[in-house]
């Protein structure tokens, strides 16, 4: 974390900018669900090309394992050899991945991170601007926070067209992504905003907006990867963050926002 305090002025007029997969959603589900998928339908087709009497001698990692190797970042292609397969093998188990992780079919098992409801409400009913950053693509974002009933919390949704932006997940797109949420708010600063992700690609998005960045240890990545990029705090989840924020707010605000829901 970076060694210095936040004056009260961080939390004059807040605006929250917020990731979707890993602070909001789940997702270890679908990659584990995809990374099996992608394994059986490997092992079927060199079955088919070599015939019936040879098999691949595959190891499929637990979900455990598998999502502990997903948040230290290690590569597809790593993953894919430490669960036996080799060369061309590879590179097919590389295709298939990126052909089904996005697809409809799949997304039905991603679920909402315990708490969310109770950080979006108490971040709302405190008057902080909410707005979603994420590269996923913005209509199924929006159809998702639409399904849970908490899109209302949300001043804007920023996405892409992109279905494979999210899983890619690279730190210029959501560099620039972020860039043009923060044009399109008025009266935003960077003394009066915080990024919130559970990524690396969060993180340095904000640092190079200039904006102070909270890091979430549900998501993707370990606390102990995230600790490399020195965001601003690291929280346990999104409902821990917004208490923090919450408890910075200067107290003549928080009065105002308690008036405005009673």
């Amino acid at each position: 974390m970076y060694p210095y305090s936040l004056d009260a002025q961080f939390f004059e007029n807040l605006t929250v900018f917020c990731d979707f997969d890993g602070p909001i959603v789940d997702v270890s589900d679908r990659y584990y669900h995809t990374y099996q998928s992608s394994l059986t339908t490997i092992e079927a087709h060199y079955r088919q090309d070599a015939g019936t009497q040879k098999t691949l001698h595959l190891n499929y990692l637990t979900k455990e394992q598998f999502w502990s190797m997903k948040q230290e970042r290690m590569p597809d292609r790593e993953i894919a050899m430490r669960s036996g397969l080799q060369g061309d093998q590879i590179d097919a188990f590389l295709r298939q991945v990126s052909e089904i992780v996005n697809q409809p079919g799949l997304l039905h098992q991603d679920q909402l991170q315990q708490g969310v409801k109770w950080a979006l409400a108490l971040l709302h009913a405190q008057g902080v601007r909410l707005v979603l950053v994420t590269l996923r693509c913005q209509e199924q974002a929006t159809q998702i926070l639409r399904s849970y009933g908490i899109e209302h919390l949300f001043n804007q949704i920023w996405g892409t067209h992109d279905q494979n932006a999210a899983y890619t997940n690279l730190a210029e797109q959501k560099t620039q992504l972020l860039a043009n949420a923060i044009a399109a708010c008025p009266h935003t600063s960077p003394i009066s905003a915080w990024m919130i992700g559970d990524t690396e690609a969060d993180i340095l998005a904000g640092q190079t907006m200039g904006i102070p960045t909270i890091a979430l240890t549900c998501g993707i990545r370990s606390q102990a990867y995230l600790q490399r990029f020195e965001p601003t705090r690291i929280h346990a989840d999104l409902l821990s963050a917004s208490h923090y924020l919450v408890s910075q707010m200067p107290i003549h605000q928080m009065s105002d926002s308690f008036k405005r829901i009673e």
